[in-house]
């Protein structure tokens, strides 16, 4: 099938970085890292289908979404450029590389192995498709709402931004029919012809305080990405960027840079 025209936001001049959220995230969530990067790079970060202002599919395997993507770097027509993807976006991203090694400079894997992952952010979209929007007319009703399956305030002002409040109702941006239906696709990882890999330079990054990505994933990371390298960011979860934005740009610029 056809790619998807995937919306973006561009920030910045330089090197082009390309940067694709995780599940139930957008572009939005990646605004203060695209403007520090933006001193140095012209930043592109991008809604992946299903979510945000991005079209609508069924289709949510990764080597669809990294073909979305690999349409929107060659449209830019600049060559390669570097990418971080973070979760399902870092997925899509490693996806990318091994399908499209030429369009990907530099690889950027934030909290994210290519691996099946825990199935933590199957909760949340269950908890998101199952709220009655037809119930409440404001944010902070819904807010109230899913408190009981979501505690954490922080998570919910994270999942509240898919919430759209521009019409006469309520509505979520994302497409949640299409992500449930995909969920084990997502939380899964393609299987890799024998052989291929990405040989260019990759940085995974951990936060310290999660799971996603642990030392028992290197062996894996490192059978397809042979030039990897790992760090782990001290008090982070799986929000590694959000968490602790400082630390990640002090991570990420030198190797963007090329001088890690």
């Amino acid at each position: 099938m056809p790619a998807l025209d995937l919306a973006t936001q561009e920030i910045g001049s330089g090197p082009t970085v390309v940067i694709l959220h995780g599940l139930l995230g957008s572009k939005r969530n990646w605004q203060g890292i695209a403007k520090a990067l933006a001193e140095n790079f012209h930043v592109v970060a991008a809604d992946l289908r299903n979510h945000a202002e991005s079209p609508w599919h069924a289709d949510m395997a990764y080597d669809a979404m990294a073909a979305d993507v690999a349409a929107l770097i060659q449209g830019m027509g600049t060559g390669p450029v570097s990418v971080i993807g973070h979760s399902m976006g870092g997925k899509t991203a490693m996806m990318l590389a091994l399908d499209h090694a030429h369009l990907v400079e530099r690889l950027v894997v934030v909290d994210i192995a290519p691996t099946p992952s825990p199935g933590h952010a199957e909760g949340f979209v269950e908890a998101l498709a199952a709220v009655d929007l037809g119930r409440f007319q404001a944010r902070r009703e819904v807010d109230a709402h899913l408190a009981s399956d979501v505690p954490d305030a922080g998570i919910r002002a994270f999942l509240l931004q898919n919430l759209d409040t521009s019409g006469a109702r309520l509505a979520w941006k994302p497409n949640l029919s299409a992500i449930m239906a995909e969920l084990d696709t997502i939380v899964d990882f393609p299987d890799v012809p024998m052989g291929r890999t990405y040989d260019g330079p990759t940085q995974f990054i951990a936060g310290a305080n999660s799971d996603y990505l642990q030392p028992g994933h290197h062996a894996a990371a490192r059978a397809l990405f042979p030039n990897a390298e790992f760090e782990v960011i001290a008090d982070a979860g799986h929000w590694v960027h959000a968490e602790q934005p400082a630390a990640f740009i002090e991570s990420v610029l030198p190797f963007l840079k090329g001088d890690g």
